[in-house]
């Protein structure tokens, strides 16, 4: 039996794995607020001020940019998750660098992705999030072997247990999430 074979069956027999929300590692999708309701291109919502704030607001961290990006990806408003990310402050944040692989790749710009899927993990090997995203893209392209190796690498990263796993682990068998 090939190992691709052997992955496609361990996929298949693992499926009842729960769903989780891409972005992290819970079963809740992002909370949706009035970033992506309310909030014209360019903006964030701001608890704090109850107001709507370019992105580039000093009153904004790199954190609440990462939750608006995810927020307006979850809602696939993915021109605008782009422009929250290049608004932050630290463009080597692994976060960041994932969402614009993540946004690139549902775009259809697949080698952007995959550039900046390498980033985040050349700066963070263990980030099994990036490893999930980019293995999906790999998969969706039909290269189960690459993406094979993305989950061999979440699973020796002890992320069996998790979205990143399970997710690239459906992927791989042929029924991709939403994400």
């Amino acid at each position: 039996m090939t190992k691709l074979f052997q992955i496609a069956a361990l996929c298949t027999a693992t499926l009842a794995t729960p769903a989780f929300a891409a972005g992290s590692d819970s079963t809740t999708p992002p909370t949706t607020t009035k970033t992506s309701t309310d909030c014209k291109k360019g903006q964030v919502f701001d608890e704090k001020t109850s107001k709507c704030l370019d992105v580039k607001s000093d009153a904004l961290s790199d954190d609440d940019r990462y939750r608006a990006a995810r927020e307006l990806a979850y809602n696939g408003l993915y021109d605008r998750a782009l422009e929250v990310l290049a608004a932050a402050d630290n463009q080597d944040d692994p976060r960041i660098l994932n969402y614009y692989g993540f946004t690139n790749r549902k775009l259809g710009n697949d080698d952007a992705a995959m550039t900046y899927y390498r980033a985040a993990l050349a700066i963070d090997p263990d980030y099994i999030l990036a490893r999930s995203y980019m293995g999906q893209g790999l998969a969706a392209k039909g290269n189960l072997t690459g993406a094979a190796e993305q989950l061999e690498e979440i699973r020796l990263r002890n992320g069996t247990e998790t979205w990143a796993y399970a997710s690239l682990e459906r992927a791989i068998a042929g029924m991709p999430s939403d994400w």
